[in-house]
């Protein structure tokens, strides 16, 4: 198992297989910088699912166990299950899943589960559905993403998870209604500190709600109590309800950074493998792939990649607040 500078493996890779999404999400694709007229990468720059196949086979020997397929919205991109069913069948994957706003997803649901797909992440900000609208910056409605997570469920892609990216001033009230609404359903709602990924999205220090605050809050209205983590490296921390009900999780990446643990490898729709959330570029592996480069060379390739990694832009940015502006690469090429 390859190892980066900081002695951590490379274990999980994210796949973008899109960078289209149907959603305009102010903290990830703001509209009024990815309008109707914005041009997103050409076909022919994009991944064929040979390619991502491929790359997926060189990763998982230089140890990755966990493919996370993103986007952009996945769903949008045609024929998935074609290469869900491929991935599924690669040599040493432990888990295969996917990460959606779940708008296609209740259409969807069995088929992805029928190729192989192990389970699924939703996103979902809100419940009320004018501030679900606000947040997805379409108007759009929770409803049918509800439909979805129930699709999702009742296909077997479980557990479901459900992911709430949590703003002060948009979205504060849903911290309770989301833990209410999925308590005792066996979906797991886990809520994420507003994070400064890309150069677009507006953040602001003071519209992060810190995991802490969050797990108060829940805690008033049903006690919880911290669970250990599934693995070492899970990016969630999670707590259950003491009465039998469940689990949540936080994600904290603005006041408990994860950098040491971190063994997340991104794989762009293009073909760059991206070794932070927070990096500004990544190294191009399709371009040498359609050159003729043998597997070896890929794959030493991707080892040269990682082992030379010291990426810690959370913990950074915890110990230089605030921090200096920098290029980073926008979230939604890279799938969060």
């Amino acid at each position: 198992m390859v190892r980066d500078q900081l002695n951590r493996p490379l274990r999980d890779l994210r796949i973008s297989v899109t960078d289209k999404c149907n959603f305009r999400c102010p903290y990830c694709m703001p509209i009024e910088v990815y309008g109707e007229d914005y041009e997103f990468s050409p076909k022919a720059e994009i991944l064929t699912f040979e390619e991502v196949t491929r790359l997926t086979q060189l990763f998982a020997r230089a140890g990755v166990q966990k493919v996370r397929i993103t986007g952009g919205e996945p769903l949008i991109r045609k024929d998935l299950t074609v290469l869900i069913s491929e991935l599924a069948a690669v040599p040493g994957l432990d888990d295969l899943t996917l990460t959606t706003n779940g708008w296609f997803l209740a259409q969807q649901a069995a088929a992805l589960k029928q190729a192989g797909l192990s389970r699924v992440t939703v996103s979902l900000d809100a419940l009320d559905d004018a501030v679900f609208g606000r947040m997805n910056g379409r108007g759009f409605g929770a409803q049918r993403v509800l439909e979805g997570i129930e699709a999702a469920a009742a296909a077997g892609l479980t557990p479901v998870k459900v992911n709430a990216v949590l703003k002060r001033t948009e979205n504060y009230e849903a911290i309770v209604q989301l833990a209410e609404r999925f308590r005792g359903t066996g979906v797991i709602v886990r809520f994420i500190e507003y994070m400064d990924v890309g150069n677009k999205n507006g953040w602001r220090l003071d519209e992060v709600i810190p995991s802490a605050e969050v797990i108060a809050e829940i805690h008033k209205r049903w006690p919880v109590e911290p669970v250990e983590a599934n693995y070492r490296g899970e990016v969630a921390e999670r707590y259950r309800y003491r009465d039998g009900q469940g689990e949540i999780g936080v994600i904290s990446s603005i006041t408990q950074p994860f950098c040491g643990d971190c063994s997340r490898g991104r794989l762009t729709t293009d073909g760059r493998l991206v070794t932070c959330l927070f990096a500004a570029g990544g190294r191009n592996l399709r371009d040498p792939m359609r050159a003729g480069a043998s597997d070896e060379e890929l794959l030493g390739l991707i080892v040269d990649t990682w082992g030379r990694r010291k990426d810690r832009y959370s913990e950074e940015r915890t110990e230089n607040t605030p921090m200096r502006p920098r290029r980073k690469i926008e979230m939604y090429q890279i799938g969060g």
